[in-house]
């Protein structure tokens, strides 16, 4: 059996399998797939779990739900109903200063490409494009430490940072599994690819991997060599 380059990889059949596993994108259910919506729970959501974010976004969105109505909001009741999200008093502020920005430069209304995105101060990449995805249905690639850490054990690539994860991805996968790729690996990363020690033993994708730089918690059997996980399957 040959060697094969990173490139020939099959990270189509991983999605297709992780697909399958986590066929929903918790922001979707709290949304409901609305842009400003998305905006606030990817704000909410950064360096929070999910378990913590959903609930707060839940409790906020009956209170307030439109820029006019988040700004209108007392400080004091916004940080008791997103409490205990972490840094929910900065996140409060920050919240409150993005949606008096759309107030002031865009009606109110969240713009739907990336650069106006990224113009508005607390605003990054990952959160715009998981806007564009989610909110508008637009092909983005949303890195955050999930994908970037997920893309790299699996030996799909071997990057640094998340922002050249990103650029790896945007040349290398195909746009059908741009909007997939996010919501997929997140979720994959929350419950079995962890950061500390992964359940290597519950992986739906354990037969595609290379475990770079893995110790699992339980592993199934011995590690592959590279030639025998690059290789498509069937």
């Amino acid at each position: 059996m040959k060697n094969v380059s990173l490139g020939d990889y099959p990270i189509e059949a991983v999605l297709d399998i992780l697909d399958q596993a986590y066929p929903y994108h918790p922001m979707g259910y709290v949304t409901n797939k609305e842009p400003y919506k998305v905006l606030i729970c990817c704000l909410l959501s950064l360096r929070s779990r999910d378990v913590v974010t959903m609930p707060a976004c839940t409790r906020l969105f009956l209170a307030a739900d439109t820029p006019q109505t988040m700004v209108e909001l007392p400080r004091e009741t916004m940080m008791s109903l997103i409490e205990p999200v972490q840094f929910f008093g900065n996140k409060a502020e920050i919240i409150q200063r993005v949606s008096q920005e759309l107030l002031d430069r865009f009606s109110g209304q969240v713009p739907d490409n990336f650069d106006d995105l990224v113009s508005i101060k607390g605003v990054g990449p990952k959160t715009a494009n998981l806007v564009l995805q989610l909110g508008f249905d637009q092909p983005a690639i949303a890195v955050d430490t999930h994908v970037h850490r997920i893309c790299n054990r699996l030996g799909y690539m071997s990057t640094k940072t998340p922002e050249q994860t990103e650029a790896e991805l945007r040349k290398r996968l195909p746009r059908r599994y741009w909007n997939i790729i996010n919501r997929v690996m997140v979720r994959h990363g929350q419950e079995i690819c962890i950061a500390g020690f992964p359940r290597c033993d519950l992986c739906p994708v354990y037969d595609y991997c290379m475990r770079v730089d893995v110790t699992p918690r339980k592993s199934r059997s011995p590690k592959k060599e590279i030639h025998e996980v690059f290789l498509p399957k069937g």
